[in-house]
């Protein structure tokens, strides 16, 4: 406990899923949370945080606005007075062969998981660096390490995260400013459901839990974990890493070889 006392901790995304997630693990680990998110938080997520926490504000917003992303940072940092921590959760799938791709959805995607990510960033940087350092945890994907099928717009929005990720590592790193990102595998969050549960998905959602060597589906607490870690000053010499904590889906393959060996 108390890994985040006394820091001030940002979380994009925050209303469900893993940004929520995340906003309950850093209020149990001492940090002031505060909040951002396009929906307001589903009952029974962000209370939960912020009753952790104490004043906790949450400010809705869209990550794709960057004058309002900068509003909403300057609202909270006035409030909290300042930033250390930001988790960048904010994200939405999206994609399809890229001849059949119509612009406005490889916009949508793209602005939301990349453009989103750059404006948020911009708007805590200037005040990390002002006060002497910070952490920030961008939320990539195995999707951004290896391609997936069909998934064209969203695998190369991550894969441009994890990319950004190294750049700000590098640029900031001499000013106190820590960069990674993690890379879920495939994780039972309400966008999740809605893409895995839709008709016709069913064989599919069980070849790609069988991807996974764990033998299922990520949890959020458990991507929060590791956000967590990067977070933290357990990780004081870590920047510019992308770490997949995914069941091991970019492990290998399976092929029944481990059943020959009794392993099954």
């Amino acid at each position: 406990m108390g890994r985040l006392s006394g820091k001030v901790a940002l979380v994009t995304g925050a209303a469900s899923g893993i940004g929520a997630a995340c906003a309950l693990r850093f209020a149990q680990e001492g940090a002031q949370i505060a909040g951002i998110d396009v929906q307001a938080p589903l009952e029974g997520d962000w209370p939960d945080a912020a009753a952790l926490a104490g004043d906790s504000p949450f400010v809705q917003v869209d990550i794709r606005e960057k004058e309002a992303v900068f509003e909403a940072v300057a609202e909270i940092e006035a409030a909290l007075g300042r930033v250390d921590v930001l988790a960048n959760c904010a994200g939405v799938g999206g994609g399809g062969p890229v001849h059949l791709i119509p612009d406005e959805e490889w916009d949508r995607v793209v602005d939301i998981n990349l453009k989103g990510t750059l404006f948020a960033c911009q708007a805590v940087i200037p005040g990390m660096l002002e006060r002497g350092g910070g952490s920030i945890v961008n939320i990539a994907s195995v999707e951004g390490i290896e391609g997936f099928e069909g998934g064209s717009a969203y695998n190369a929005s991550k894969g441009a995260v994890i990319l950004l990720t190294r750049n700000m590592a590098i640029d900031y790193a001499r000013k106190g400013i820590r960069v990674n990102a993690i890379c879920p595998g495939f994780i039972d969050t309400p966008l999740f459901r809605s893409t895995m549960n839709l008709e016709g998905m069913g064989h599919i959602k069980e070849r790609i839990r069988e991807a996974h060597q764990l033998g299922r589906f990520g949890r959020p607490e458990e991507i929060a974990n590791g956000v967590l870690f990067m977070a933290s000053d357990e990780a004081s010499f870590v920047t510019g890493q992308a770490l997949p904590v995914d069941g091991g889906y970019t492990a290998g393959h399976r092929f029944g070889v481990a059943g020959m060996m009794g392993l099954e």
